[in-house]
């Protein structure tokens, strides 16, 4: 199993294109169950303004023979810390990297973004219809309401 990142001292990638997914073999391939990570404390930067931008992502997904190792993902996550991209750029670009790494059954992201001009931008994206027999939770993340 080759995984750079786990088990090894490690530095904040300077930009997504740069920070290394492990992967590490699913110990159930025979089974659909979720994994789910939060990242509550998401930051990328405007690409207009420079301006930081959070968010609250949630991912969802089925393993087929891979799972993303959780310390790689975090490095990925903090990479975005200096990285200019609009909210759905990052969003389904972020599924769509780990779609590409670990080739799951089925995965979804939600990005619930906090507002930026007085309007909250949220993004969500999935690889298709969730397998059948699969339990899947609410993301649970309200519905921006202000102050209300």
């Amino acid at each position: 199993m080759n995984t750079p990142v786990l088990g090894r001292e490690a530095t904040i990638p300077p930009s997504p294109d740069q920070a290394i997914l492990d992967r590490v073999p699913n110990p159930h391939p025979d089974t659909n169950y979720l994994i789910r990570f939060t990242v509550p404390e998401f930051t990328a930067l405007c690409p207009m303004t420079g301006q930081p931008d959070f968010a609250h992502l949630v991912i969802d997904y089925v393993a087929d023979r891979w799972m993303v190792e959780s310390k790689a993902l975090k490095l990925y996550m903090f990479s975005f810390r200096n990285h200019g991209a609009f909210h759905e750029a990052t969003t389904v670009g972020i599924g769509k990297k780990l779609v590409e790494v670990l080739a799951p059954r089925w995965l979804r992201i939600g990005g619930y973004w906090y507002p930026r001009g007085g309007i909250p931008i949220d993004c969500f994206w999935q690889t298709g219809a969730p397998p059948a027999d699969l339990w899947l939770p609410d993301q649970g993340v309200p519905s921006y309401r202000g102050r209300g």
